[in-house]
């Protein structure tokens, strides 16, 4: 069915059934004001500012002192990049994730291999029902918490505290970078 507007109504829509029918004929519908506070609409002043804040600037900075600004950060994270806090955090990780990532997938592909080669192993009963292949399955799922739970001990024990520091020193000696811009 077409409307006066030219305009398809859907199964369902009579006139009048709908806030967007309602607006497409110019009706008080579009001047009510909706105050739901879970609404996802914005409201009309959206974005705009209460006027106490200071304006904000709309011209970008010149390209020379922008390009000098982000050639001044890349040198800063470059500099802390080369530090020895950086490599130590980074040489913490390193040593405890290759080995045990090594571990795992070996694990991994020893279930895998006993799996697909040694089906009268995997199909062994232990206790009723549950075979070897079972009891390996399990494994797998125990050993991904347990190595979750052993990253993230490490992390909070060795690393953690080294990367925060060296976080914030990194961010002051970005701002001093930029002229103690925030």
């Amino acid at each position: 069915m077409q409307s006066s507007n030219d305009r398809a109504h859907e199964a369902g829509s009579g006139p009048g059934s709908s806030a967007e029918h309602a607006n497409d004929h110019g009706s008080t519908a579009r001047a009510a004001r909706h105050e739901d506070p879970w609404s996802t609409a914005p409201e009309p002043d959206w974005g705009e500012s209460d006027r106490t804040e200071a304006p904000v600037s709309a011209v970008p900075p010149p390209r020379g002192q922008e390009r000098a600004a982000a050639r001044d950060a890349r040198e800063v994270y470059a500099e802390v990049q080369r530090s020895a806090a950086f490599q130590e955090v980074r040489g913490r990780y390193r040593r405890f994730v290759v080995p045990g990532v090594a571990v795992f997938l070996g694990w991994y592909v020893a279930y895998v291999i006993a799996a697909t080669t040694a089906p009268g192993l995997m199909a062994r009963p232990v206790a009723g029902a549950v075979n070897v292949g079972m009891l390996a399955g399990l494994g797998q799922f125990l050993t991904t918490f347990l190595f979750a739970w052993a990253y993230s001990r490490h992390a909070r024990l060795r690393r953690d505290r080294a990367a925060l520091e060296l976080r914030w020193d990194t961010q002051e000696l970005a701002r001093e970078a930029r002229g103690g811009a925030l």
